[in-house]
C-alpha cells in the first residue's frame, strides 16, 4: 500500500472527533506518525489512538485546554516533552462555534472563542514552527462561511476570518524556508457542529444551498488535508481551499 507520508510526524490539534479526527485517522493511514490534541475528551481519543495503534499506527497524545489564556503555551511545553525529533506537518483544527447574530452574542462566548479560534491558533504556530524542517506543511482548517453568509454563526465566521488572513501572511513569511501554508474551507459537515443537517427540513435546505448533492463528511475534508501534506502539495501555498461541495457557488 502505498504511504505518501510514511517517515513523517503530523500535530493535529482537536483530533478527539469529528473533523480532526477523520485527519487523524487520514495522516496515519498514509504513514504518518500522529500527535493527537485534546482538551476534554480524553475517552474519545484514547478509543481513536486504540483504531489507529491497532491498525500499525505511532500515536502520541497531548492534552491542552486552548480556551485557557496560557493553552496553547501548555500544549507546546508538552508537545517539546515528548521530545519528538521534529514535526513536519501541523494541522491546525481545533475550533468551538458560537451560535448567534451579533446582537445575540454574549461577551464570555465570544472570549472563549477568541482564546480557540484565534488566539490559541496564532501561538500553537508560533511555537511549532521552529520544529518545522525545510519542506514542512502548516495546514489550518478553515470555514466556508468566510466566503459566502450563513445566518447564526456571525462571530465565528469572523473568527475563520482571522484564520484566513493569517494563513496568507504565514505563507509569505515561512516560504523561503520551503514550508507551505494553506487553509481548508468546510462548508456544512455531518459533525456535532452540524446537528441541524438533522432536524426537519435541515437536508433540504442544504440541498438548495449546495452544487453537489449529499451531506459532507469529515473524510471530504480530510483528504483535501492530505494532499496539501503529502508530496502532491508541495507547489501549494497561501491558498484557502474550499471543501464545501460548491456551497453557495
Amino acid at each position: 500500500m502505498n504511504k505518501p507520508l510514511e517517515g513523517k510526524i503530523a500535530l493535529i490539534t482537536g483530533a478527539s472527533r469529528g473533523i480532526g479526527a477523520a485527519i487523524a485517522q487520514r495522516l496515519s493511514n498514509d504513514g504518518a506518525e500522529v500527535v493527537l490534541h485534546f482538551g476534554n475528551s480524553q475517552a474519545e481519543v484514547e478509543k481513536l489512538a486504540s483504531t489507529l495503534q491497532s491498525a500499525g499506527g505511532t500515536v502520541h497524545l497531548l492534552q491542552a485546554d486552548l480556551s485557557a489564556a496560557d493553552g496553547a503555551r501548555q500544549l507546546v511545553a508538552r508537545l517539546n516533552a515528548l521530545a519528538l525529533p521534529r514535526i513536519d506537518i501541523l494541522v491546525n483544527n481545533a475550533g468551538i462555534a458560537v451560535f448567534g447574530d451579533l446582537a445575540q452574542t454574549p461577551a464570555d462566548a465570544f472570549e472563549k472563542l477568541v482564546s480557540v479560534n484565534m488566539r490559541s491558533l496564532f501561538f500553537i504556530t508560533q511555537g511549532v514552527v521552529p520544529l518545522m524542517p525545510n519542506g514542512g506543511r502548516l495546514i489550518n482548517i478553515s470555514t466556508a462561511a468566510t466566503r459566502v453568509t450563513f445566518p447564526g454563526i456571525t462571530a465565528y465566521a469572523a473568527s475563520k476570518g482571522f484564520v484566513d488572513a493569517l494563513t496568507l501572511q504565514v505563507a509569505a513569511e515561512l516560504g523561503p524556508k520551503g514550508i507551505t501554508v494553506n487553509a481548508v474551507a468546510p462548508g456544512a459537515i455531518d459533525t456535532s457542529m452540524s446537528g441541524w443537517i438533522h432536524e426537519p427540513g435541515g437536508k433540504e435546505m442544504l440541498a438548495q444551498v449546495q452544487a453537489l448533492p449529499g451531506i459532507g463528511q469529515a473524510a471530504h475534508v480530510a483528504g483535501v488535508v492530505a494532499f496539501l501534506a503529502g508530496p502532491d502539495g508541495a507547489w501549494t501555498t497561501g491558498q484557502i481551499i474550499d471543501a464545501s461541495g460548491g456551497t453557495k457557488l
